[in-house]
């Protein structure tokens, strides 16, 4: 990821964000269209917590998953029906191109007929299999010491990492 943001963007107001954010996935559906995939994944935020609780402690507005940049195109290649929009610092870019990818983490997979967003995946540093925290980059851990699984092979990232990658502002 780049420090500086690419020109353009849409700006979105809340109430748009959430009325498009209506039909997000759940993380069955998401791990249902990624079995298989080489890339290692995981389900984020505030599901994994949930998933790490074994039940739904709360209404989710939406659904992240985590993945390494790299392993992106991968990732990319499953959903070709729908759109990947690039988002940071409140602008989303439609139909991200390689200087927004670039510049951003977050990417929303998007619905082209209904506008409706599905999930989020964070394109996170890495060196091979090591997961690097995108903060601090002295903080690498295996991906496989990082995720853990449901009773159904659901694959979410461990409590204190989500913990640790919560916005700095909260």
């Amino acid at each position: 990821m780049t420090e500086s943001l690419p020109s353009g963007g849409a700006v979105l107001d809340v109430d748009e964000l959430e009325a498009r954010w209506a039909d997000a996935w759940r993380p069955e559906q998401v791990a249902e269209r990624l079995d298989g995939v080489g890339p290692p994944w995981c389900i984020a935020a505030g599901w994994a917590l949930d998933l790490f609780r074994g039940e739904q402690s709360r209404p989710h507005g939406d659904l992240e998953i985590s993945v390494p940049a790299a392993g992106f195109p991968k990732i990319r290649h499953h959903f070709p029906e729908f759109t990947f929009d690039a988002v940071g610092s409140g602008r989303v870019w439609s139909g991200a191109g390689a200087e927004e990818l670039a510049a951003t983490h977050q990417t929303w997979l998007r619905d082209p007929a209904s506008g409706r967003f599905l999930f989020d995946v964070f394109r996170e540093p890495h060196e091979g299999r090591t997961w690097i925290f995108r903060r601090d980059e002295r903080l690498r851990l295996p991906y496989d010491a990082i995720i853990e699984r449901t009773a159904d092979g659901i694959p979410y990232l461990v409590p204190e990492l989500v913990l640790l990658l919560l916005p700095r502002d909260r």
